[in-house]
């Protein structure tokens, strides 16, 4: 009987391992098959920010083209992955934009629609404000506020003292 188990448990093994091992070879043997993955950081940006572009799959380095930045060279920095940083154009519409990679030896290229998405930058100045000091409005409501705060304290005080002589 404990023949039989440990003759069925090779058997098991043995018939994995010989159904793994042409898939492995198989594997190691094909040619990788260009750009799989991009990913843009930050996924939001301000005009004329950075925008730093890894690319996996590209060994060789490539070119990554949006229409909110210049075409921007990748560079290898290990294993299949590609890297490099674009600078956003300052005439960039606001919205949502893709990236297009084209690795070197790879006749394919790939696109990630809706990579990163520009954000409108704030125009600087006087931040609506063309006076100094207070106006007459503000003079008016915080007048009246103090107003109201010494109307309200007066009136305490008076219950409070009509209360102790009782």
């Amino acid at each position: 009987m404990r023949t039989t188990r440990t003759l069925a448990a090779t058997a098991t093994a043995v018939a994995a391992l010989g159904l793994a091992a042409p898939v492995a070879a198989a594997r190691d043997g094909m040619p990788p098959v260009g750009p799989s993955n991009i990913v843009a950081l930050p996924s939001v940006i301000a005009r004329g920010g950075q925008l730093t572009i890894t690319v996996d799959g590209c060994p060789q380095g490539g070119t990554a083209t949006s229409d909110a930045f210049k075409p921007t060279s990748l560079t290898p920095v290990g294993g299949s992955t590609a890297k490099g940083t674009a600078t956003i154009d300052r005439n960039a519409r606001p919205g949502a934009h893709s990236i297009t990679v084209q690795c070197t030896g790879f006749s394919r290229p790939l696109t990630h629609p809706n990579a990163f998405t520009v954000i409108g930058g704030v125009r600087g100045g006087l931040g609506g404000s063309t006076s100094t000091g207070a106006t007459p409005t503000d003079m008016a409501i915080g007048g009246g506020l103090i107003a109201v705060a010494v109307v309200g304290g007066a009136v305490f005080w008076m219950r409070r003292r009509a209360e102790k002589r009782i």
